[in-house]
């Protein structure tokens, strides 16, 4: 892999970067959604819709979080902004602390314009991970797993005189969900939760 370009910023910058490089792909991906009539359709919907209507019937949040590789809170954000929006109805299930979530009828008549969307975001993700010198979905996944291995607190905590925390061993840093798929539409929010 190349290193950064003389004078472009270290890794002390990275979780801006890293904020700006996600601002950027899915700016993209929304004037797309814009261009095909869909204003405010955000690109983490996609993963969730497509997710639901692949089910035999409606989901738990759990269920799509494991559908869509993002933390449970994670999912409760995107469906409680995509039940906000119209395009998604929430009812309880068997068990009152679950919620099951189904696709209205105005989301399910977006579904072929989201498929073909899906497509050719994955196709153009591809044609831009090529362009780089190592695939960024692999590094992420890579960056995920040694997140995993020895959190951020951890890692800060044994590099400054500011001692480790309660749960520094455990694993509960801040998370930043990546969705699933190929799409760059798959990006998901930050934060932490319990409860179905």
């Amino acid at each position: 892999m190349t290193s950064a370009s003389p004078g472009s910023p270290g890794p002390e910058l990275l979780g801006t970067r890293l904020r700006h490089l996600l601002d950027r792909l899915e700016t993209g991906v929304e004037a797309v959604y814009a261009d095909l009539g869909m204003d405010g359709f955000r690109p983490r919907y996609t993963p969730v819709a497509r997710a639901l209507a692949a089910a035999p019937g409606p989901c738990s949040i759990r269920e799509l979080a494991e559908a869509t590789g993002v933390t449970h809170s994670a999912a409760s954000q995107t469906v409680a902004q995509m039940a906000k929006n119209g395009l998604v109805a929430l009812a309880p299930g068997d068990d009152a602390r679950r919620r099951m979530v189904r696709l209205t009828p105005g989301a399910e008549e977006l579904l072929p314009a989201l498929n073909a969307e899906w497509e050719a975001t994955s196709a153009a993700a591809a044609e831009f991970e090529a362009e780089l010198p190592y695939p960024l979905s692999r590094l992420i996944g890579e960056a995920l797993e040694a997140l995993d291995r020895r959190p951020m607190r951890r890692r800060i905590a044994d590099r400054s005189a500011l001692g480790p925390g309660p749960d520094s061993d455990t694993g509960t840093g801040s998370g930043t969900g990546t969705g699933s798929g190929t799409g760059i539409g798959s990006g998901t929010g930050i934060g932490t939760g319990t409860g179905d």
